[in-house]
């Protein structure tokens, strides 16, 4: 028995609501991380003091955020298997593999050095220190790979296959589920945005100690530093984003149909909506403005390939759809014990659109025998909610965009010494923290929301992958989790909060601005 839309949909909020607050602390960790290598690696050829303080206080920032990310994430793998019961049995074998490599060796080695990054200044030389903060930034940066491998084979299943013999997908090649282009695009583009945030993060700190004029010169260089690395990182997040554009298009062509409000198939190079409305069930735009022979160019690097639309998409799915329910049926018999090598051959032929097939589960009890309104329904399903993913695109787009402007300004005033004259920039930077996290998360829905309705893209739906829990169970479930969450995440805002405003001086080496202000103080009594 199928799962019910109700609690379906509410293991989707439960899982999406827990899996965003996660994510509110990953991109963080994975950019401090290597901050904080850069920074040790200007005490170690410096040897100032300031460096090493500076080590020293954003690495208690990244200790905050870091255990938050593992309270956080700890829960999400149990997950797959009270709410994603099909899901876990269907796919476990391979989805499990760099899961648990995340956690055997990835988060180990992230914990172990953790530990020696805080507790090691005494015992271990600057070079051996060097050495466990380069091991720390490299734990996070692994165990987002391979996190991201598993996602990877989630959007794009490359090096596995079906059997039908036990009804679950196996392994084909280990090499070819790692090196998926989606997952190793994907790491790259979510490792670099990572280092934007941590830039960011750094950067509109240090602004506003230097628009109170406090611990100049500590915030000056924490600045500099900043600016300098998120100018790169924001520059290789561009890249890499048009090379994710590259595998989407690709592999994913109806998510990059809806992302671009693209419902008719245009002559190459096609327009870019640059401002559109898209009218869901009317199957176009109500209101657009468009740049002519620009997509084409965004997306294919070329002039002279189409990009397919919506509706031309949905008539390819439509076609899938019939495949698949002859795939159903063979297996059906395949399942009964006719493996004769005509129904074998005939299955093989069918097998990879079985999924398509399986869409139609939803909408009927005998699959094979589908109406054609049952068919046209699992057409329209193929589609995402175009006008969200169009519209979440763009947020995150402005977003990167204006993080890049800012590093740009900045970089170039540092480079004439200009720079801390400008306090419009500096509020600039301060108030422009939250815009990481806002591309961030506008990224992820549109990675998982346009990949619907698909658990595994073109093989397994969301409607059959889910634990038939009750929708009250769930109901209350989500409830526990968005409340325990949001706790969490106002006891992170408070520690952050104290922290930043507290500066180098929570370092307790008596020589920054609050110590220094409460000697003052007691010199003047």
């Amino acid at each position: 028995m199928l799962p019910s839309d109700a609690s379906v949909m509410l293991a989707r909020i439960q899982f999406g609501a827990a899996a965003s607050y996660h994510f509110l602390f990953v991109p963080l960790t994975l950019g401090l991380a290597w901050i904080l290598f850069t920074m040790e690696c200007a005490y170690v050829y410096t040897g100032r003091e300031v460096y090493k303080d500076m080590v020293k206080f954003w690495g208690k920032l990244f200790a905050i955020n870091f255990a938050m990310g593992v309270l956080t994430g700890l829960t999400l793998e149990f997950q797959f298997g009270t709410n994603w019961a099909y899901y876990s049995q269907y796919v476990g074998d391979i989805f499990g593999t760099p899961l648990a490599i995340e956690g055997f060796v990835a988060f180990m080695l992230e914990s172990t050095f953790l530990g020696l990054f805080f507790f090691g200044w005494r015992f271990l030389t600057k070079g051996q220190h060097l050495f466990a903060t380069f091991c720390l930034a490299i734990g996070s940066s692994l165990s987002a790979l391979l996190i991201l491998v598993a996602n990877g084979f989630m959007q794009h299943p490359a090096g596995t296959y079906f059997d039908f013999a036990n009804m679950r997908m196996q392994t084909g090649s280990l090499w070819d589920l790692f090196m998926n282009p989606i997952a190793q695009i994907g790491f790259v583009h979510t490792v670099i945005a990572g280092y934007v945030t941590g830039a960011v993060f750094v950067m509109g700190i240090s602004a506003f100690y230097l628009l109170k004029k406090r611990d100049m010169g500590f915030a000056k260089r924490s600045f500099a530093i900043a600016v300098g690395f998120g100018l790169v990182a924001s520059i290789m997040v561009i890249i890499m984003g048009d090379q994710n554009g590259l595998v989407v298009y690709k592999n994913q062509p109806m998510k990059l149909a809806a992302i671009e409000g693209e419902w008719t198939t245009q002559k190459a190079p096609a327009a870019f909506n640059m401002f559109a409305w898209p009218n869901q069930k009317e199957q176009r735009n109500v209101v657009q403005m468009q740049i002519p022979g620009v997509l084409g160019l965004l997306v294919t690097h070329s002039q002279n390939t189409v990009i397919p639309g919506v509706k031309t998409i949905e008539a390819q799915n439509r076609e899938r759809i019939i495949r698949g329910e002859k795939a159903y049926g063979l297996l059906v018999k395949l399942r009964e014990g006719n493996e004769s090598p005509a129904i074998v051959n005939q299955f093989k032929q069918y097998q990879a659109d079985l999924g398509y097939g399986l869409l139609l589960k939803r909408y009927t009890n005998s699959v094979t025998n589908a109406t054609p309104g049952e068919i046209n329904q699992a057409v329209k399903e193929t589609v995402p909610s175009v006008w969200l993913l169009f519209w979440t695109f763009r947020v995150m787009v402005l977003a990167g965009g204006l993080m890049f402007v800012g590093f740009f300004f900045s970089f170039i005033l540092l480079i004439f010494g200009r720079m801390w004259h400008n306090r419009w920039l500096m509020k600039w930077a301060l108030w422009s923290i939250p815009l990481p996290w806002i591309a961030a998360l506008c990224g992820w829905f549109v990675t998982e929301h346009g990949r619907q309705p698909w658990t595994i893209y073109g093989d397994l739906p969301t409607t059959i992958s889910s634990s038939s829990l009750t929708s009250f169970d769930l109901a209350l479930s989500v409830a526990g989790f968005v409340g325990f969450y949001t706790v969490l995440f106002i006891v992170e805002l408070f520690l952050m909060f104290k922290y930043a405003r507290l500066g180098p001086s929570a370092l307790r080496l008596g020589r920054y601005h609050f110590e220094t202000q409460q000697d003052n103080t007691r010199g003047n009594a």
